[in-house]
């Protein structure tokens, strides 16, 4: 699903995100030499607020933690935790609703290479 914007509750967040494919073009640090930040990316990451945790999950192995932190760094990509070495199939994401009725358990799907999120607004009626 490719969404032009994310509504939130003002509640702090916790953004679990893929690298390749996803903020950079898929294995351009193996095809490239170098990695490439998707168009929007840079400008996705500059809305999400500060005081949300940010965590990116990839199968790239940790062999390649140095030059990925060192290109996060470069571009401003600001993170809490990279976590290398993952399994190539699917990500699940399981969490519980709050009695509120408050979704706090997100999933957004986009095509390979193309970032599909404009937007991120925080409401404060959710």
């Amino acid at each position: 699903m490719e969404n032009d914007s994310i509504i939130l509750s003002t509640l702090g967040h916790t953004w679990i995100l893929d690298l390749d494919g996803t903020i950079v073009k898929h294995n351009g640090y193996k095809i490239d030499g170098e990695d490439t930040l998707l168009p929007g990316a840079m400008d996705f990451f500059a809305k999400i607020p500060d005081k949300d945790m940010i965590i990116f999950i990839t199968a790239r192995k940790s062999e390649y933690r140095d030059e990925t932190e060192k290109f996060l760094l470069r571009n401003g990509i600001r993170y809490n935790h990279i976590i290398f070495d993952a399994p190539y199939g699917e990500r699940i994401l399981v969490n519980d609703d709050k009695p509120s009725g408050l979704k706090m358990g997100l999933a957004i799907n986009t095509k390979r290479d193309s970032f599909g999120i404009a937007n991120v607004i925080e409401d404060e009626n959710i």
